[in-house]
């Protein structure tokens, strides 16, 4: 357990003041889906702060986390859109943030039929301590004294360990609304580590938020007004990218970056970015005679574990790296091609994915070398032979 920073207070403090008046210096202009306005309560959409729209990613069924919800504003537009089968849970440690979220729900949920989403407190960074309940414990057992104070350390230790407030790998995928920013330094890493963690193999991020298109300088970053203006908190635009590689994500990519900038400070031009992620490029390599191409229009491209595809040449592919290459987000640009006979999966080898080399088509063809010739006074009037 950490003292806040003078930065963490006031953060506190202005988005606390904020959940009761509206602050338009803490929010970007956004246009969102009306279809999805209508059920949210005026004085959510009023004290709504953000700089983009993540529930664009969100799909009917999905289990969402949307870190840092503030009043609510993304996790009820995502309620409509996952459906009853899918659910929301909105994180944030703003007590009042989250009493506004919570009152509004039930009205939501009644204008749209159904009741899908809860909030919990939390520091984005530890989502795997429920402070609501830290508080309970506190309340029957409280800290005393010198030993109390390590018991209770240990407690949470624990709690984190055995009963996470967000279990491992139980996310479709993480939204996030201009929150990112307002993390401490030292905790950032870990906030990123946090979001690899909950989510499922094969989910996905979508965050929202201020980046700097140079380094902040130290004396900015000390600047509480301008770190809880959602401001000298930014990632630099390629420490954010970087950041995603380094916790393990792939198909990192810049969905959305404003043209103009949300604020200049000494000349550093701090805007608006949205960016995906997702998880599941890890694991064991086997051979299964799979190919893949990359069909253009970049002479060649290199992936998240650096193999380099040549524009329409067959690259000799682990079942795994197939798997990843034909589905989102490379599924509109990589063809795969199958093996003419299938390898079971036990009866796989292990792949070198170390580097990148060419698949004979003969591979692919099952090793044959077989001449297939069609009789053109076969085919039907009209089809392609």
């Amino acid at each position: 357990m950490s003292i806040p920073t003078p930065s963490e207070e006031a953060v506190r403090e202005r988005y606390s003041a904020a959940a009761s008046a509206p602050e338009p210096a803490l929010c970007c202009p956004v246009q969102y889906d009306a279809r999805y306005l209508a059920a949210i309560p005026d004085e959510v959409i009023e004290r709504d702060y953000g700089c983009g729209d993540p529930s664009r990613h969100v799909r009917e069924g999905d289990v969402v986390l949307d870190l840092g919800s503030g009043g609510g504003k993304i996790c009820f537009i995502a309620s409509q859109i996952v459906g009853p089968k899918g659910h929301v849970i909105g994180v944030d440690m703003n007590d009042e943030m989250l009493a506004l979220a919570r009152a509004a729900a039930p009205r939501v949920a009644e204008r749209v039929g159904h009741a899908n989403v809860e909030f919990r407190r939390a520091r984005i960074q530890d989502l795997a301590l429920d402070l609501d309940r830290l508080d309970a414990r506190l309340a029957q057992q409280p800290v005393t004294s010198a030993a109390a104070w390590a018991q209770l350390g240990e407690e949470t230790e624990r709690l984190r360990a055995s009963e996470p407030m967000i279990a491992d790998g139980s996310i479709d995928i993480i939204v996030s609304n201009c929150v990112l920013n307002l993390v401490r330094e030292a905790d950032k890493t870990e906030l990123v580590r946090e979001m690899f963690r909950v989510l499922r193999r094969g989910g996905r991020i979508a965050v929202s938020d201020i980046v700097s298109d140079e380094a902040v300088p130290e004396h900015l970053k000390q600047d509480p007004e301008l770190w809880s203006g959602c401001i000298s908190g930014a990632f630099q635009e390629r420490e954010l990218l970087r950041s995603l590689e380094d916790a393990g994500f792939h198909g990192i990519a810049i969905d959305q970056l404003a043209g103009e900038p949300f604020a200049v400070v000494e000349g550093i031009e701090f805007r608006s970015v949205t960016v995906t992620a997702h998880k599941g490029k890890q694991g064991p390599c086997f051979e299964a005679n799979q190919a893949v191409m990359y069909g253009g229009p970049w002479r060649r491209v290199e992936d998240d574990d650096g193999h380099v595809f040549e524009r329409g040449e067959r690259a000799a592919v682990c079942a795994k790296t197939f798997e990843l290459m034909t589905r989102e987000p490379y599924a509109d640009q990589i063809i795969g091609l199958e093996p003419a006979e299938a390898i079971p999966v036990e009866a796989r080898a292990p792949f070198d994915c170390s580097r990148t080399a060419a698949r004979d088509p003969r591979e692919t063809k099952g090793g044959t070398g077989a001449s297939v010739v069609q009789d053109a006074a076969s085919c039907a009037p009209g089809e392609c032979c």
